[in-house]
């Protein structure tokens, strides 16, 4: 089984860091196809091609087909961009002058197995930057193999005792500050406010069965929380409310339709 690192020559945060691992040791050429070049380390494959690194879909599925090995995980490499401009890296705490965030599912591509995006932010003034660029190859070997897929060094621990899947309707946009502080614990999904239409019931102040609200959201829950167990087979997966970005008919169908579909609610000591 190997784990892919995907990058796009299209995206200067997403070759910058793909360049940083190529100058690392052992590194040999690999097979080419559909116009993807690749690259062998262990049980590493770095794919690099030139469209847009949300656009390749079922990667996964098409390597398994091209080679015949099989794949545990992705990683895509990709630029972030904020309103905010700051300078940030997803999901590794190293560089004190970068900001260190979570942000919430929010894009493709498709894909068939785990999957995640480790991303520089957040304008183009820091996509190119070589630092930030060596410091995202370092992350990505610190989480090979899949094992420690999601490994955060200091507010994900390595030692994995407890799996939470947090973040339903989160508010805002897709930056949600810094989740789950505690020991043992690991983020699956993080769902947005906007990733949770609902259609607002005509007495919103009554007491309303969740299948008596409109929208997708259930579809959003459902999804996120099957894609989570399948990453985490065997884990205690908890949902996380987030109790500021709900109005009282939302957040009592939220919680309905979790004791539905039998998906446990965490408390805020389970988290931070």
């Amino acid at each position: 089984m190997v784990t892919l690192v995907v990058a796009t020559t299209t995206d200067p945060a997403s070759i910058g860091p793909a360049a940083a691992l190529l100058a690392m040791p052992c590194w040999q050429p690999g097979p080419s196809f559909q116009g993807i070049r690749s690259f062998v380390n262990g049980e590493v494959r770095l794919l690099e091609h030139d469209n847009s690194i949300v656009k390749e879909d079922h990667l996964d599925k098409r390597w398994e087909e091209f080679t015949s090995e099989g794949v545990d995980e992705i990683i895509f490499l990709s630029k972030h961009k904020a309103v905010s401009n700051r300078p940030a890296l997803t999901l590794h705490p190293i560089v004190l002058a970068y900001a260190v965030t979570l942000e919430a599912t929010h894009h493709g591509p498709e894909t068939n197995k785990p999957a995640m995006f480790v991303e520089i932010g957040s304008t183009e003034e820091y996509w190119g930057r070589k630092d930030a660029a060596n410091v995202i190859a370092l992350v990505d070997l610190t989480v090979f193999p899949s094992s420690i897929w999601l490994s955060l060094e200091c507010n994900l621990a390595l030692h994995l005792s407890v799996l939470v899947w947090e973040g339903l309707g989160l508010g805002g946009g897709t930056s949600v500050g810094n989740w789950s502080r505690k020991d043992g614990v690991w983020v699956g999904h993080l769902l947005s406010g906007y990733s949770l239409p609902m259609e607002d019931p005509t007495h919103s102040k009554v007491e309303i069965n969740a299948q008596a609200i409109g929208g997708t959201w259930r579809e959003a829950i459902k999804v996120s929380f099957e894609a989570t167990k399948a990453a985490f087979p065997g884990g205690d997966i908890l949902a996380h409310l987030d109790q500021k970005s709900f109005k009282s008919w939302q957040k009592n169908a939220i919680t309905a339709y979790l004791g539905e579909q039998n998906i446990k609610i965490g408390k805020p000591a389970d988290f931070c």
